[in-house]
């Protein structure tokens, strides 16, 4: 039985539980395993700690992990890619190389008779001002422009830091705070007349969640994150699960 895989938040290029290039190569034997019965994958952003494309440079690493997509894409498994809030900067490189669609909003999915909901959840929902602010100017062409007239030794390197500084300011919660604290599950309940979904799945949160709606049926699906739980999802068809790879003790909350 062919699967569907839906996995978020890798942010390499920084350390987590281990160094990036451990968790590249945990990746890969990820990658690996479920590449036996995937129908399809979706990588539902924030892949990468920083990623600005250049017209003709790209950052350096995770030569592994893009070779990796190459040979997946070569055998024929469709991969799709979401921008997150820390590789909102790509661009064409994805689609010209490896013939991956990228996505930079939310999409609905029906797949085997079911319907996603599939974004990777920055700026949604209430709150966090500050930041859709940012997402404006950044998601500016102008300011894009301007950017990329900086040397990349400079510019990747003023961006490492500046992320780097954001996450010791602001570290993650890693407790599910109920359904009128979780912005993205707030956002999600109110989709359900506007954009009626079986299944709504986001990352962004660092967070496995699994959370039945206020409908009593769909339900909101956050990946969390590779940093710590190594989570993802699969859909086999009839049923979704959110996982963990080689991670004995991970945990889903909100069930």
């Amino acid at each position: 039985m062919q699967k569907t895989y839906f996995a978020s938040d890798f942010h390499l290029g920084v350390p987590g539980k281990y160094s990036s290039q451990e968790r590249e190569r945990q990746l890969l034997r990820w990658l690996d395993q479920i590449s036996a019965d995937a129908r399809e994958i979706y990588l539902v952003g924030d892949l990468f700690d920083f990623w600005f494309e250049y017209k003709r440079v790209i950052p350096k690493g995770y030569t592994r992990f893009l070779g990796k997509l190459a040979e997946l894409r070569d055998a024929g498994i469709p991969i799709q890619f979401f921008t997150g809030n820390h590789d909102m900067w790509m661009f064409r490189y994805f689609e010209d190389e490896f013939g991956i669609p990228i996505h930079r909003q939310p999409i609905l999915r029906e797949i085997n008779g079911k319907t996603f909901l599939i974004g990777h959840g920055d700026g949604l929902g209430p709150g966090d001002y500050g930041y859709k602010m940012l997402k404006h100017i950044f998601g500016n062409p102008f300011f894009q422009w301007c950017f990329a007239r900086l040397h990349p030794n400079f510019g990747i390197g003023v961006a490492q830091f500046w992320s780097g500084r954001s996450r010791s300011v602001h570290p993650p919660q890693m407790q599910f705070l109920g359904p009128e604290n979780e912005w993205l599950l707030v956002y999600t309940n109110a989709q359900l007349e506007r954009k009626p979904a079986d299944f709504y799945i986001f990352g962004h949160r660092h967070l496995p969640i699994d959370f039945v709606l206020k409908n009593g049926k769909s339900r909101y699906i956050n990946l969390g994150e590779w940093l710590h739980h190594n989570s993802y999802a699969v859909f086999d068809g009839e049923n979704l699960e959110i996982q963990f790879f080689e991670n004995p003790e991970g945990k889903v909350f909100g069930t």
